[in-house]
């Protein structure tokens, strides 16, 4: 894991959070995204995309739909869309597909697509402006799918509903799988950051993939940390998906989710902005802001990162601000610590030393410890 933050000033609404990356493709676009706003950065691939051009479904379909025509072809993104072409040609029936596709009916799932389907020398019949699917599949049940040949160009993800409702229809549906998603063949990354999930140390989990999500929680069931898994995903770590589809398997699970209203990259960046600095605790303590984020804590504006010992133990003495927090309470909260109550001085030493102000924590001899909240005479802080 790598971190991209100063130790002096704020760098960015992210700074201090860690967050989860499980894309494979344009992974690095997002991470980069996310750095540049002073994220750290835990970067695990829960999938792999089997290359085009050693993939035998995406071959056996252009081939079965270049023998028989369909009546109409849905190409639902850009990229899947141009990479199908691609494929095509360096299979040598390129020509022979583009012939099959200009003698049907092209619908467009949005924009991006329609560029595409254009630069291939085609025509599109129709394409919303909403770029959404269900709008596509109104359409095509509205106008009448019965008896009539559909080929389906997905891209990696799942569409629910969307084959069942053509076929119910009375419609013969050809699915055209490019991008088929595979388990990674590095399963370290993934398992670290499920380990960090369940140890509380990442702040959110950003999702571009509904298969990326299934392969997440796949992979936590083999491990046997399924449970502890869902239960951070259902408490502190933020669920960030890319969109509503992206979104179905973790939600499936009682996973409550977050997703922006235009599904793309930039957008989800910018949801995670104000998600994470949002759930930030902010307090005022010795005279000075302290707002205490995933793995830093900002005192007024420098940022200051602070080891997980020691974040455990402020977020101890933060649950009960101004209160007296007795050394075997902070013990029970260091993760393992033992039955040694020095370790809470150790690791108490080390907090006020990344804080830069040993005047935010007060020693109560004999009792323990607790921040020095600012607060009014009668608030009885401090008092027990």
């Amino acid at each position: 894991m790598t971190t991209a933050i100063d130790d002096t000033t704020r760098t960015g609404p992210l700074a201090g959070f860690t967050v989860g990356v499980t894309a494979a493709r344009r992974a690095d676009e997002l991470i980069a995204l996310l750095r540049r706003r002073g994220a750290a950065v835990l970067h695990a691939p829960a999938l792999r995309i089997v290359p085009l051009a050693d993939d035998s479904e995406l071959l056996a379909a252009t081939k079965e739909l270049i023998g028989c025509a369909p009546d109409m072809v849905v190409a639902t993104t850009a990229i899947g869309f141009r990479g199908w072409i691609e494929a095509a040609d360096g299979w040598g029936i390129g020509e022979e597909l583009l012939a099959r596709l200009r003698g049907t009916q092209l619908l467009a799932r949005g924009p991006k697509v329609k560029g595409a389907i254009r630069a291939a020398g085609l025509v599109e019949e129709w394409s919303p402006e909403s770029e959404s699917l269900a709008e596509v599949l109104d359409r095509m049940l509205t106008v009448g799918v019965a008896g009539r040949r559909i080929a389906l160009q997905l891209h990696g993800e799942p569409l629910p509903g969307f084959v069942e409702a053509l076929r119910a229809g009375g419609a013969e549906v050809v699915v055209v799988p490019v991008y088929r998603w595979m388990p990674p063949e590095d399963l370290a990354p993934l398992d670290r950051l499920l380990d960090a999930m369940a140890a509380g140390t990442v702040d959110a989990v950003s999702f571009t993939s509904a298969p990326a999500a299934a392969s997440l929680l796949s992979r936590a069931e083999q491990r046997g940390m399924e449970e502890q898994v869902l239960a951070a995903l259902r408490g502190g770590v933020l669920a960030a998906c890319v969109g509503p589809v992206t979104a179905l398997p973790l939600q499936a699970r009682g996973v409550d989710t977050a997703a922006p209203e235009r599904f793309r990259l930039g957008p989800l960046v910018q949801l995670l902005c104000q998600e994470l600095p949002a759930r930030a605790r902010v307090l005022s303590v010795a005279g000075r802001r302290m707002e205490i984020r995933g793995h830093a804590v900002l005192v007024d504006d420098a940022l200051r990162p602070v080891p997980p010992a020691g974040m455990a133990l402020l977020r101890a003495l933060a649950r009960r601000p101004g209160w007296v927090v007795s050394r075997a309470d902070l013990l029970r909260a260091l993760p393992g610590a033992g039955r040694d109550e020095h370790a809470v001085e150790t690791a108490m030493a080390r907090l006020r030393g990344a804080l830069g102000a040993p005047k935010l924590i007060q020693t109560v001899v004999k009792r323990g410890y607790r921040l020095s909240l600012d607060a009014p005479a009668d608030s009885g802080y401090g008092t027990t």
